[in-house]
């Protein structure tokens, strides 16, 4: 399936493979990706792919020559969006201290929670075609949560005995979404999380 790293490269999953596009074909890709997280999140991943055709500004040919099946275009968006995320970590650790750096990218997990919803009726299916996301979601997170923990354990700002799964799953326990949808009180609880990793920060 197409992330959005092998997107940018210009690849596509017409026949499971990876096949050059032109750059009318990658704006379109990139297109019905967005227009279908934004629908998705909407109406859930049962909306007809029409919506998500107009929505995009293309027609169902070209939505059908990338995803033939609507899995491929489910697994497609819910990898788009792990990467987006994840690829924020460096970039937040360029730009911030470190602490600071762990608690921005924290608050961007709680946002991806919130934006997978409308994807949560597939992943938990049983279909086949999703199997393989639960280890890429973890794979990826991990990664990234393990570089900004290290970095801060190291600056002395938090404590040095976080597991970056463990903390993935107490901030996936604290984003559970209000009857609105709002994130404002998950946010809090997980600025609150980060103020308690700093106890015992530097400490042998």
């Amino acid at each position: 399936m197409v992330s959005e790293a092998a997107a940018g490269e210009g690849a596509t999953t017409e026949g499971g493979l990876n096949r050059p596009v032109r750059p009318d074909a990658q704006r379109s890709l990139d297109a019905l990706l967005q227009a279908a997280k934004t629908v998705f999140a909407a109406s859930g991943v049962d909306a007809p792919v029409r919506e998500i055709a107009e929505e995009a500004g293309v027609g169902l040919g070209t939505l059908y020559r990338h995803f033939p099946q609507r899995s491929d275009l489910i697994v497609a968006v819910f990898r788009r969006e792990v990467d987006a995320c994840a690829d924020a970590a460096p970039v937040l650790a360029a730009a911030h201290p470190p602490v600071e750096a762990l608690a921005l990218w924290l608050q961007r997990f709680v946002d991806f929670i919130a934006a997978k919803r409308g994807l949560s009726a597939a992943l938990h299916s049983g279909d086949a075609a999703y199997a393989a996301l639960p280890a890429y979601f973890d794979a990826r997170f991990r990664a990234a949560l393990q570089g900004l923990l290290d970095a801060a354990a190291q600056a002395g700002e938090i404590r040095a005995d976080v597991a970056p799964g463990e903390l993935l799953h107490a901030v996936a326990g604290l984003s559970h979404p209000s009857p609105f949808g709002e994130t404002a009180q998950a946010r809090r609880m997980v600025a609150l999380l980060v103020d308690g990793l700093r106890f015992g920060a530097g400490a042998d």
